[in-house]
């Protein structure tokens, strides 16, 4: 297995685990309130129809979930799966507040190795987990192996910018403001992973052929806050 992150397993689990209850607020703070307009794009962007069956990988405190289960209807089911068990506590409170416990299923599990059969769902999200998990290449490998023919994986993550003074701006923020907000509440060691992990991940190029090579095709992107952040949309072919 060729590593896509360093940090071991349990490394992730603890810290994912210690900053369920802040994780929102983090986003927020780390994006500057982005995150909600780039998850927004997507779901523009996707071919989510009512009465799909749809998947969102590392689903965290649900957010992503919670958007798909509004598109799917009532008609349409939604699985969020996660490794932290104290994430999906998070998520369980949004999905009761929102009343949606009738088409969304909370799982705690494995985005490399998923318990379901192949052709499963008609679409397969992942949410800034990519860069988080041992093997991103065996993940797109089991996304493209669940969704059915026709239908579209989906990557939402952080990216890295091309243009050199915008990349200088952006190490900047990530590889000290970043660790500095850590520092204020007291998540230092949180904050500096969620930075360094956007910093060792790959481009946005180099993520377009790991999609091809999990057996995707149609392959695009789009960027987002001029390269910080990148969706990527694949399709799993008809044989």
């Amino acid at each position: 297995m060729t590593l896509t992150n360093q940090t071991s397993e349990d490394t992730v689990q603890t810290i994912f685990d210690h900053i369920a209850p802040q994780y929102d607020q983090m986003n927020g703070l780390i994006s500057l309130g982005t995150h909600r307009i780039w998850r927004k794009r997507v779901m523009d962007l996707m071919t989510v129809r009512p009465g799909d069956f749809a998947l969102d990988l590392c689903c965290g405190t649900g957010d992503w979930t919670l958007s798909l289960a509004q598109a799917v209807g009532p008609r349409g089911q939604v699985v969020g799966l996660d490794f932290s068990s104290v994430m999906l506590q998070e998520a369980t409170h949004k999905v009761r507040s929102a009343g949606l416990q009738d088409r969304i299923t909370l799982r705690q599990g494995d985005a490399m190795h998923l318990p379901y059969p192949d052709n499963s769902f008609n679409v397969v999200t992942i949410g800034f987990g990519l860069r988080n998990v041992p093997d991103a290449n065996q993940v797109l490998r089991e996304m493209a192996r669940v969704v059915k023919p026709g239908g579209q994986v989906v990557c939402l993550e952080t990216s890295q910018p091309d243009n050199r003074l915008v990349h200088a701006g952006w190490q900047l923020y990530f590889g000290h403001v970043v660790p500095m907000m850590g520092r204020l509440v007291h998540h230092y060691q949180a904050y500096n992973y969620l930075q360094s992990s956007t910093h060792r991940f790959v481009s946005v190029t180099e993520l377009v052929a790991m999609f091809e090579t999990a057996g995707l095709t149609q392959v695009h992107y789009e960027r987002f806050n001029l390269g910080a952040a990148a969706v990527h949309f694949g399709t799993k072919p008809y044989r």
